[in-house]
C-alpha cells in the first residue's frame, strides 16, 4: 500500500474514534454550550493537541514501555482516572449556581484554560496511546517512511481538533445554549455523572490489573 492509502487509512479509522462519544465529547460540549464559541475552538485545539502528543509517543514505541512496565500503565490509568472524578466533582458543585452568560461571551475567562482543560482531558486516557499504537502498527510498514512520520502527527491534529471544532460550533449556537440555561442544574449533575463514570471505571480498570 502506498504512503497515501496508509495514510488515509489510518485517518479514517482515527475519525471514526474521534466521533465516539466520551469524556472528550462531553468536556467540549459543554464548555462550547457555558461559556463560548471562541472557549471550545479553544478546547477543540486542545484535543488536537493531546492527539498529536498520542500519534509521537505511538511512533515513539511508548507502548512497548507500557507492556514492560506494567506499573507505569497502571499509575497512567489510575491518575487519569482521577482526573476525570476530579473534574466531575467540579461540574456537580457548580451545578446549581447560575451562568454569568455575558461574561462567557465576552471572553472574560481565558481560552487558556478551555485548552488546558480539554488537553489533560485527552491525555488522561492512556488506553488512547493503544488505540494510536495498534493502528499505527497494524498500518504501517515495519521501516516508516519520513513522509509519513511528519505527516501522521499533522493528520491526527486536523482530525481531532477538526471534529472537535464542529462540536463546538454546534452546541455554542443560540438554541442549544438557551436550553443549557433553562435546565442548566440537571444537564451539569448528567455531564458529571458520565465523567465521574467515566473516570471510577479507568480507576478500577487500572487497579484490577494483575
Amino acid at each position: 500500500m502506498s504512503s497515501q492509502g496508509i495514510f488515509i487509512s489510518i485517518m479514517a479509522a482515527l475519525m471514526v474514534g474521534a466521533m465516539s462519544p466520551g469524556p472528550s465529547f462531553v468536556v467540549v460540549s459543554r464548555i462550547a454550550i457555558s461559556q463560548s464559541r471562541l472557549d471550545g475552538l479553544a478546547a477543540a485545539l486542545g484535543m488536537g493537541a493531546g492527539g498529536v502528543v498520542f500519534a509521537v509517543l505511538a511512533l515513539a514505541g511508548l507502548t512497548a514501555l507500557l507492556s514492560q512496565f506494567e506499573w507505569l500503565y497502571i499509575l497512567l490509568k489510575v491518575a487519569g482516572g482521577v482526573y476525570l472524578v476530579y473534574i466531575a466533582v467540579n461540574i456537580w458543585k457548580g451545578a446549581g449556581r447560575p451562568l454569568d452568560i455575558s461574561d462567557a461571551i465576552h471572553g472574560r475567562r481565558a481560552t487558556l484554560r478551555s485548552f488546558a482543560t480539554a488537553l489533560l482531558t485527552q491525555l488522561s486516557n492512556p488506553k488512547t496511546i493503544i488505540v494510536y499504537a495498534s493502528l499505527f502498527a497494524a498500518l504501517l510498514p515495519r521501516t516508516v517512511p519520513l513522509d509519513l512520520i511528519f505527516a501522521l502527527p499533522l493528520g491526527v491534529f486536523a482530525v481531532e481538533a477538526g471534529w472537535y471544532s464542529i462540536v463546538a460550533l454546534a452546541f455554542s449556537a443560540r438554541h442549544p445554549r438557551r436550553l443549557y440555561l433553562h435546565a442548566k442544574g440537571w444537564i451539569d449533575r448528567a455531564a458529571s455523572a458520565v465523567m465521574g463514570g467515566l473516570g471510577l471505571r479507568l480507576i478500577l480498570s487500572g487497579l484490577s490489573v494483575r
